[in-house]
């Protein structure tokens, strides 16, 4: 007869390592909170801003934290059930699948919904074209936004002041407070006149900046106050990003967008 195996309470181990226990309880702060403040994190922890903040840097190298423009630290995608399995981007992704699986026939090409945390985006899902030569699925993947269609669209959004503070590399050029996509004043500014062009036009474009041989077009998602919640994008392999940049794509891809925040226009972050 099989016994039924017994459940015990696990004790602090002797050999604990101060530094591996600290990382995995900001992990544990970040999964039951959502967001934390550096220095609330170093006092919780009881530990210096510094090391706090080496801690975080870590955690965001190997993808468990991102940050947002207000040094906010949020889970990152390692953490399994990230951003993209909680609250109001389930919804968002339910709502937004068929429009983009009819627009994914209709052009014939992979068409992604992304979200924006600082940085970075976050690829919710995908509808991915049928076609033999075609872009993949990008479901879960959280790449540099301003290298992104969908990022740079949603980029467009934000303020030059915000934008400062997510890319503009201080003068003072700190080691300790450097986030990893800060760029220098000259860069800076032709990443704002970009943003500005993407958002006269309506849509922004990435042209093998994020994968060699992909191309991809996004238009920004809003709900009924008009905020940017999102973003869709079209990724298109390199070989028709031609035929696509003078064909259809753009208006239709407008088009399933305006549809679509229809259903999506009570959606509130």
């Amino acid at each position: 007869m099989q016994k039924k195996a017994q459940l015990r309470t696990i004790e602090k181990p002797t050999y604990l390592l101060e530094s591996v226990d600290n990382a995995l309880r900001l992990l544990q702060m970040l999964r039951d909170l959502g967001v934390l403040r550096l220095t609330d994190a170093a006092q919780e922890l009881g530990i210096a801003p510094s090391t706090a903040h080496r801690l975080f840097a870590m955690l965001m190298y190997r993808g468990f934290a991102v940050q947002d423009e207000k040094r906010g630290y949020h889970p990152g995608p390692a953490m399994g059930a990230g951003p993209a399995q909680r609250g109001w981007t389930r919804e968002f992704n339910d709502l937004c699948r068929p429009h983009m699986e009819a627009l994914s026939m209709l052009c014939g090409e992979t068409v992604n919904l992304v979200i924006r945390v600082g940085t970075q985006v976050r690829f919710l899902s995908s509808a991915e074209s049928t076609q033999v030569l075609r872009v993949g699925d990008r479901q879960g993947q959280v790449l540099a936004a301003e290298r992104t269609a969908g990022g740079r669209i949603l980029l467009a959004e934000l303020p030059r002041d915000v934008l400062a503070q997510l890319y503009l590399r201080p003068a003072a050029d700190d080691q300790a407070l450097r986030v990893d996509r800060r760029l220098p004043p000259d860069e800076f500014d032709a990443l704002v006149r970009d943003l500005q062009a993407a958002k006269a036009v309506g849509f922004a474009l990435n042209v093998q900046q994020t994968e060699e041989g992909v191309a991809a077009f996004g238009v920004a998602v809003r709900n009924r106050s008009g905020r940017a919640i999102g973003a869709i994008s079209v990724s298109v392999p390199i070989t028709r990003y031609q035929q696509h940049s003078r064909g259809p794509l753009v208006a239709q891809l407008k088009n399933a967008v305006r549809e679509l925040e229809v259903d999506v226009a009570d959606i509130q972050p």
